[in-house]
């Protein structure tokens, strides 16, 4: 606030007088001869009264500061509070979440003794019946050599009678056991192709989920608004990197460049079937999920009613156009 300032010294000593009068258009003390003599004509009043005019000009101002002082005193200890709410959140939030990622472990931990459970007893099984084959492969091994050796006796025999005489004494083959079907090496490559599935699944879900519990870019309000920027420089204080989401994207877009990249097909693409697919239109959702003050750049290279636009996660993805369009 500016402020007015006083001249004390009188403008002419030579009248050696009280300085009893204040000249407002000079902003200076005078002596009563001086109001009449150079100062005349100018605004000037007496002392006391300039000093009661002052004076009141302090009071507001001494009322205007003690008013600040209470108000920022209350801030203050709202800033406190907030700070002791702050720490009591962050506290509670970092002792739940240890809570929860505790359990995640030990039901991760729980789902691998189960599998290694699961593929040591399937192991267990197969190994004995691999075995009580090899068994029973190895005693018909054993009867066929006997009887190979009973032939070979016989057909070396030169006694024709005797040849004859031994012949239908000679014990009949037994039935031949079945075809033994080998498993492949990679019996056990189906359970580790489904744990990899289930991983990949659980990496999606928490990358799309995350920003749900990431405090990049998250502001406290502490009663001290944040101004909003104005320049690109402050803008990219709060950018994303955004990727699109394959199993959105209608089968006429291709993505590109780690799905940063859309770009619109002749021919429809080989995507899979998915429930969250556009089928209408051209349309891809981000894998982002955007909470808080998000700033992105989208780089066009043709022009042609393209369209940038911020969506809910369940919007319909077919139906009427009020339903799906992008608004």
């Amino acid at each position: 606030m500016a402020q007015k300032g006083v001249q004390l010294d009188c403008g002419n000593s030579r009248h050696d007088e009280v300085m009893k009068m204040f000249c407002r258009t000079d902003q200076q003390l005078i002596c009563y001869l001086c109001s009449v003599d150079e100062h005349k004509g100018h605004d000037t009043v007496s002392a006391a009264a300039e000093r009661a005019e002052r004076q009141r000009e302090l009071e507001g101002s001494q009322q205007n500061i003690q008013q600040r002082i209470q108000d920022r005193e209350k801030d203050v200890k709202l800033l406190q509070q907030q700070a002791e709410a702050i720490n009591l959140s962050a506290d509670k939030a970092v002792e739940d979440s240890e809570k929860i990622f505790t359990e995640l472990i030990r039901l991760l931990e729980k789902r691998s003794s189960d599998v290694k459970q699961q593929v040591r007893s399937q192991q267990k099984s197969e190994v004995s019946r691999v075995k009580e084959l090899q068994e029973k492969l190895e005693q018909e091994i054993t009867e066929l050599k006997r009887k190979d050796a009973e032939l070979k006796k016989l057909s070396h025999t030169e006694d024709h009678t005797q040849f004859l005489h031994n012949y239908p004494s000679l014990s009949p083959l037994s039935q031949s056991a079945s075809s033994i079907h080998i498993h492949p090496l990679s019996c056990f490559d189906d359970v580790t192709a489904a744990v990899s599935e289930v991983r990949d699944k659980l990496q999606d879900v928490l990358r799309e989920e995350w920003t749900n519990v990431s405090l990049t870019g998250t502001e406290v309000n502490v009663l001290l608004p944040q101004p909003e920027p104005k320049t690109r420089a402050g803008f990219l204080k709060y950018s994303r990197e955004i990727t699109l989401d394959p199993n959105t994207a209608h089968t006429m877009l291709l993505l590109s460049e780690g799905n940063r990249k859309a770009t619109l097909m002749r021919q429809h693409q080989s995507y899979s079937s998915h429930p969250d697919r556009f089928t209408n239109m051209w349309q891809v959702l981000s894998r982002e999920i955007l909470t808080g003050r998000c700033y992105w750049e989208v780089e066009v290279e043709r022009s042609g009613g393209v369209s940038v636009a911020v969506a809910y996660k369940n919007i319909s993805r077919a139906g009427g156009l009020d339903e799906y369009v992008f608004g």
